[in-house]
């Protein structure tokens, strides 16, 4: 997993049920504008208001369709839940799991990295760790990150805190290790990836699959410059759909292409006329 990600969304239709021929268009649409990997049931896939019957058929919809790497998203409270939903996601033709820190209830360090080490020793596909303290208030602690890296079914993390100094020591931490470090946040793609991150998924490349990813390319071609510069143009769109709007912004703007993003499912409400204008502007604006 290296190389722009991208956390598919799950189109709904106007009844709130997953439209399965919208999720094959729309993996279709993202992998043919570049991007190197796909994650479906992430944060932006809706994923915990899917039941867990549905998480699987999203992640088979999605690997069935998909001509890239894919990586599950199958991150639960419990351990038990968890492991069903990575075997389960593994027997679908998953390429590995991205499992979201516990939420719910509050859990240390030394708790999180057992909770890693019995997956990752469990699990059919190799374990992305995932920290999003936004979601979970629960980072994962670098030196945690550390630990667990050495781990041969450990594969690595994405980071979504959002703060470039835990991403820089995670990257120095695990330097030695077979393990990709991935940027959380569109806002700082470019800027994790001078850290040294191995690439990144992000909420924005389901809006401008083609942009994020030339992020990537250009860094990786040697024009750093240039990467930062597209970065910047790319920013408040990015928060609009992430921190300001959150989900229904981003499928909002994403209809704005033609995507197939489909509508949110309860309790999400769609944006309003006044934003949608917004959003599309900023797309037109970052294009």
């Amino acid at each position: 997993m290296e190389g722009t990600g991208l956390p598919l969304v799950t189109p709904f239709d106007e009844t709130g049920e997953i439209d399965e021929p919208a999720l094959s268009d729309l993996v279709d649409r993202v992998t043919d504008a570049g991007v190197d990997f796909v994650v479906p049931c992430g944060s932006n896939s809706e994923a915990p208001l899917l039941t867990a019957t549905e998480r699987r058929r999203v992640v088979e919809v999605v690997a069935d369709r998909s001509d890239v790497p894919v990586l599950a998203g199958t991150g639960q409270p419990g351990y038990r839940e968890t492991l069903a939903d990575t075997e389960a996601a593994a027997a679908a033709g998953a390429d590995a799991a991205l499992v979201v820190t516990p939420y719910y209830f509050r859990h240390d360090q030394a708790a999180l990295a057992s909770y890693y080490r019995g997956l990752a020793d469990e699990s059919p596909i190799p374990i992305f760790l995932y920290s999003v303290p936004k979601y979970t208030e629960t980072p994962l602690d670098p030196r945690t990150v550390e630990a667990l890296s050495t781990h041969p079914n450990v594969g690595g993390i994405k980071d979504s805190s959002g703060n470039l100094e835990r991403l820089q020591r995670t990257v120095s931490l695990t330097g030695d290790a077979d393990f990709s470090v991935l940027v959380g946040s569109g806002s700082i793609y470019a800027a994790g990836l001078d850290h040294g991150a191995d690439g990144g998924v992000l909420a924005l490349a389901n809006v401008v699959p083609e942009l994020a990813s030339e992020i990537y390319d250009r860094h990786t071609d040697g024009d750093t410059d240039g990467a930062r510069d597209l970065n910047r143009s790319l920013v408040e769109l990015n928060r609009a759909v992430t921190a300001r709007y959150g989900i229904p912004g981003l499928k909002a703007a994403m209809r704005s292409r033609s995507l197939p993003a489909g509508h949110v499912r309860r309790p999400f409400q769609p944006v309003d006329d006044a934003t949608t204008t917004e959003l599309a502007e900023l797309v037109r604006a970052a294009r």
